[in-house]
């Protein structure tokens, strides 16, 4: 039962009841300190630290059957755990009644010993069996590298790659590596630039954009270009940038036919300032025009083509891939004066603009050893440096084959002559390649 708190009744407003004696406050205010708060306003007072106790069953009969029955059921489900282990480790364990224990009794398990497993197997059962195993793996070793070794061969074949030793590439700088000059160390690389700015400064087709020149016209300036180039003695360098100048200006300037030699000249005097050291001067180029232009022409058709070429004058011309490539081939003199001789002939004919110059340039040399009977006629080493396979050149070669076989016959005879000559090997004479003529065509 809950008691209920007496509260004490207070005599008069503002008094309060301490130790069962009045006092009396002043202004309604208990000597300065403020009233408490009022705690628990009710008339029912809590007990505390009683705590609720649960409940004790007692162990009746049908109680206790229920806990029999679990403890009977737990049992054998262990028993059946054990039963299931001990046919996967090896023969069952005989199985021993346990009692079961009642409640209030602590329970103590029993841990089986452990049982040896006796094995009965032969020492050499095992080694027959070690011994098959070994020549089984060997034999699905063999199988594999076998299938493997035919797939290869069937992937080479159908990719067309052969097992047939490579011919061998010949190292054409090595007898170069003491000089120099030769910049052996450097000179892949400066090839390498060289096939990539050659498309800069090639010109394009311009003879259609000139109503007063013609193929033939130019044909006729490179044809007398030539012989100058020779009366004067100048390096080919000289003469491969001449025509380079000429075709790169008039692939830009419309020129009148009046001026055409004019441009001839003056292309020649800046090449000759920038390839020689004792360069023509411009009075010579008056005398071997016939005083068909004055100084002072000369010099301000100079300044004109400088400006419309941007003064950008070095290119890699043919003659710079011919150097490279004639020295890939390994070359008799006979070779590389053949070389040059189809070189000439096809820069002389508007035909070959066509072509960028380092094509020229491996054309020249395949059909010069196509000429020659040279064997093989292409092989690694010019593939390499070349980068153009015999297939890739077949078309200009042929172009230059035909300029060979009707040298003789044409008007134009500057540059048969000059290869007809003795100290060329009179290359211009030999007959021209068969391999490269269409058939029925006349031979020289």
């Amino acid at each position: 039962m809950a008691s209920r708190a007496i509260v004490q009744q207070h005599a008069a407003r503002g008094e309060a009841v301490i130790g069962g004696e009045k006092q009396q406050k002043k202004n309604g205010v208990a000597d300065g300190k403020n009233r408490k708060a009022l705690g628990d306003i009710g008339n029912l007072a809590n007990v505390r630290g009683v705590v609720e106790a649960k409940p004790h069953r007692p162990i009746t009969r049908s109680f206790g059957a229920q806990l029999l029955a679990k403890a009977q059921a737990a049992a054998v489900v262990e028993n059946n755990k054990r039963q299931a282990c001990a046919n996967v480790a090896g023969p069952a364990p005989i199985a021993v009644a346990k009692r079961v224990p009642k409640p209030g009794q602590k329970k103590v398990t029993v841990k089986p010993k452990p049982e040896e497993v006796i094995d009965i197997e032969d020492s050499s059962d095992k080694e027959v069996l070690k011994d098959k195993k070994k020549e089984g793996d060997c034999k699905s070793k063999k199988n594999s590298q076998a299938f493997t070794s035919v797939l290869t061969a069937r992937s080479k074949a159908a990719c067309g790659i052969s097992n047939k030793p490579k011919e061998n590439i010949i190292d054409i700088d090595a007898s170069d590596v003491d000089n120099e000059l030769a910049a052996v160390e450097y000179i892949d690389d400066i090839y390498k630039f060289y096939k990539l700015v050659e498309h800069e400064s090639r010109p394009h087709d311009y003879i259609h954009s000139q109503p007063e020149i013609n193929e033939k016209m130019r044909a006729i300036l490179v044809d007398w270009l030539i012989d100058v180039h020779s009366k004067f003695e100048l390096s080919l360098e000289t003469l491969y940038l001449t025509i380079n100048i000429i075709d790169r200006f008039l692939a830009v300037k419309t020129v009148p036919r009046r001026e055409l030699q004019l441009v001839g000249i003056s292309a020649m005097l800046m090449a000759s300032k920038y390839e020689e050291i004792w360069p023509p001067e411009v009075n010579d180029f008056v005398h071997l025009s016939d005083r068909a232009y004055t100084h002072e022409q000369i010099l301000v058709m100079e300044k004109v083509i400088l400006g419309k070429l941007e003064w950008t004058l070095t290119v890699p011309t043919p003659f710079v891939f011919l150097v490279r490539f004639i020295k890939a081939s390994v070359p008799d003199q006979e070779l590389e004066n053949m070389t040059h001789f189809l070189s000439e002939l096809g820069m002389m004919n508007y035909a070959t603009l066509m072509y960028c110059p380092s094509m020229l340039a491996a054309s020249a040399v395949f059909a010069a050893r196509c000429t020659l009977n040279k064997t093989p006629l292409w092989n690694d080493t010019l593939k390499l440096h070349t980068g153009y396979s015999e297939e890739q050149l077949m078309d200009c070669a042929k172009l230059l084959a035909s300029f060979h076989s009707s040298a003789g016959s044409e008007k134009l005879k500057v540059v048969y002559r000059k290869y007809s000559d003795p100290q060329k090997g009179a290359v211009a004479v030999l007959p021209p390649a068969k391999y490269l003529l269409p058939e029925g065509s006349a031979s020289q």
